[in-house]
């Protein structure tokens, strides 16, 4: 008998599963909506013209080697990485109490984080701190955190799904209900998996009660420009809760804005009182890191960073991100047009208002179920899709399935 014989079989992860689905698949007009990365409009990845130029940059640049990197990461690369989500005139980088670890994609960014908060945060392996995640979230939200060791990992209301939209009482009512001291996760912006975020008057009330009530802010900025395509408008809640003086973490990942995918290339963002504070933060991160992963790695962080630090390559950059963040809006607004010219039963307008890769559409199980039997159009059975999966060329089947997905099935 196997020494792991006990061990039960775990479940698929469920996007990963729709992909394997999908691809075994042989309908001609299948249509995959639940992976979470960028295709163009001919349904291919794309590698951003900018990465491809700064690849051929390292290639051919014979000062660079295979050394290992500082454990905290590639210090040019940490260090722009915070300063494209608090802003080029930031005061608390220039007060030098923002510092930077480099991860492994966001979700390392957020282990790390998680991490040293149980460690060290209201108290000493305080593992009863309450964590709050939004109800929906992202589903690894709920996982990074419970195996960092958090015993009490709550949800907060968020989406509205009568109104489909943010349910903003609910969320105050939360906050104002949490127990001193507890942890907030945060979506940037484009929430994942709703696509609806808060306005700016209301990110002000949400941080409004959350100086007064003493709790702890941990942005997951995963969608940076890729939202609106504007760096500056995708980051704003960050930088106003900076702002506010809120010491905070950000976990920032390049996997969407950078077409990254498999470098794994993410950061986290922290904002301390004072260097001082930072200083003892960073160093025991560092410990953390070393059992971790021990050194980051470099390929992805040298792209992001000679791209971050060149002026004419950021320039570069900003425009290649703004075309993916464009066809998205694109494919929203034609998507919202053409259920309407169906005459589809409720209102679609949340397809427009909401914002970034995904879209909580509206379906139920069973119509989402009847999308992927009878229409072969793959998406999450919450009824998220990812708006990059539609193209010009799918996009009125996809439509036409929604439609007798809504009238056929209730």
């Amino acid at each position: 008998m196997s020494l792991f014989s006990d061990v039960p079989q775990a479940p698929p992860v469920a996007v990963f599963k729709l992909s394997a689905d999908f691809r075994e698949d042989s309908h001609p007009q299948k249509v995959n909506l639940g992976v979470g990365a960028y295709r163009t409009d001919d349904n291919q990845p794309w590698v951003l013209p900018v990465v491809k130029k700064v690849e051929r940059l390292i290639v051919e640049d014979t000062s660079l080697n295979h050394e290992y990197l500082p454990i905290l990461g590639l210090p040019e690369f940490r260090s722009a990485s915070s300063k494209v989500a608090l802003g080029d005139d930031s005061a608390a980088i220039k007060d030098n109490r923002v510092g930077g670890v480099q991860a492994l994609g966001g979700t390392g960014a957020l282990r790390i984080g998680a991490e040293f908060l149980r460690r060290w945060y209201n108290g000493t392996n305080n593992t009863a701190t309450p964590v709050y995640v939004s109800a929906p979230t992202w589903e690894n939200h709920n996982g990074v955190f419970a195996d960092a060791g958090f015993k009490d990992i709550r949800p907060y209301h968020y989406w509205d799904a009568a109104n489909r939209g943010l349910d903003l009482t609910g969320l105050l009512d939360d906050l104002e209900k949490a127990p001193e001291h507890s942890i907030f996760i945060l979506h940037a912006c484009a929430h994942n998996p709703t696509g609806t975020d808060p306005t700016q008057d209301e990110w002000k009330q949400i941080a409004e009660i959350m100086k007064r009530r003493k709790l702890f802010v941990f942005f997951d900025s995963a969608y940076q420009g890729f939202a609106s395509g504007s760096l500056d408008k995708d980051a704003w809640a960050i930088r106003f809760f900076v702002s506010e003086g809120f010491e905070l973490f950000v976990a920032q990942s390049f996997s969407k804005n950078f077409g990254l995918y498999n470098e794994r290339v993410g950061n986290l963002t922290v904002v301390s009182q004072d260097s001082e504070n930072l200083t003892r933060v960073l160093s025991q991160m560092e410990k953390i890191v070393r059992t971790t992963w021990s050194n980051p790695p470099s390929q992805g962080a040298r792209i992001v960073s000679k791209t971050l630090n060149c002026p004419e390559l950021f320039a570069e950059w900003k425009g290649n991100v703004k075309t993916m963040a464009d066809r998205v809006l694109l494919m929203r607004d034609q998507l919202k047009s053409k259920l309407q010219a169906l005459g589809t039963p409720g209102t679609w307008d949340h397809i427009t208002q909401q914002i970034g890769m995904f879209s909580f559409i509206g379906l139920n199980p069973k119509q989402v179920e009847h999308m992927i039997k009878e229409r072969h159009v793959y998406l999450m059975a919450s009824g998220r899709i990812n708006m990059c999966g539609l193209t010009t060329k799918n996009i009125d089947y996809v439509a036409e399935s929604i439609h007798e997905s809504v009238t056929k099935v209730q």
